[in-house]
């Protein structure tokens, strides 16, 4: 079987096909299969979602990521072995935790110090072509996990801020943790949180969102239902449902409830009876 290398990124179209013909160059064979290139621009928590929701149905093998604001300061670039076998590559900054514990935890880290493994010139702002690349085509190619660098404590790798809805007051007020491509605002906590806030989330029951005012956009509140699925209601209107990965989330049937809203990452709300 070839070997797999999976690919993300907030690159865009052109600097990823640089990073893969800089792995085809230590790995010919590799199987490299893009995730995602269109990750919103510096967004580590977008970037570690798409992660999370993709690593667990991807095959073993390397899994290369890199959404990088910190590239060329003192944050280190990192590999992750997994229980489940895989190794993650990319930058210390949070990325890549959630998903290394998604594919049975994270076993071992090492810092990529080994200077033979990356390319002879290494620039202050591509290490997804310099060092990240070089480092998944060698791996890929057979080269020992322990070869990339010194071991580093697990328990000493960044971790990004985990957030957790709360119940007060006869609701639930949560934070957007996700926008999709869709419009679609995925918020930190599951239907059984909303339950405990506000009871039984029967098909249609009326629910209310408030939004308050953040980062130049007014407060604002939007009126909607619980529903299953995006054709419970009519296109064009409102849903709160679970969504695939099993989180609350906002959408409109074949719209875009994120821009008509003005919503955005980290944005507050607060869910409760209508």
């Amino acid at each position: 079987m070839r070997p797999v290398i999976t690919f993300t990124t907030d690159f865009g179209p052109a600097a990823p096909a640089v990073c893969r013909a800089v792995m085809f160059r230590f790995c010919p064979d590799a199987n490299i299969i893009d995730i995602s290139h269109q990750v919103p621009r510096y967004s580590i928590h977008d970037g570690a979602g798409t992660l999370v929701f993709a690593l667990p149905y991807m095959p073993v093998g390397i899994h290369l990521a890199v959404v990088d604001p910190g590239v060329g300061t003192d944050r280190l670039a990192i590999a992750l072995r997994t229980a489940r076998g895989d190794i993650l590559i990319g930058p210390d900054n949070g990325l890549l935790i959630e998903a290394g514990e998604a594919l049975g935890g994270i076993v071992e880290a090492r810092s990529l110090e080994n200077r033979e493994l990356m390319l002879d010139g290494i620039s202050n702002s591509f290490h997804g072509r310099d060092i990240f690349a070089p480092v998944a085509g060698h791996l890929a190619a057979g080269v020992p996990y322990e070869s990339v660098g010194p071991a580093v404590p697990v328990e000493k790798l960044v971790r990004l801020p985990q957030v957790k809805p709360t119940v007060r007051d006869g609701a639930l007020e949560s934070v957007i943790v996700q926008i999709l491509i869709y419009g679609n605002a995925t918020f930190a906590g599951v239907p059984a949180d909303l339950e405990a806030a506000i009871g039984p989330l029967t098909s249609g029951r009326p629910l209310a969102l408030e939004f308050p005012a953040h980062d130049g956009a007014p407060a604002v509140e939007e009126r909607t239902v619980w529903a299953r699925t995006f054709g419970d209601v009519p296109v064009g209107s409102s849903l709160l449902y679970a969504d695939s990965e099993g989180h609350l989330a906002l959408a409109d049937n074949q719209g875009d409830a994120a821009a008509r809203l003005r919503l955005a990452l980290d944005r507050p709300v607060r869910i409760r009876p209508a």
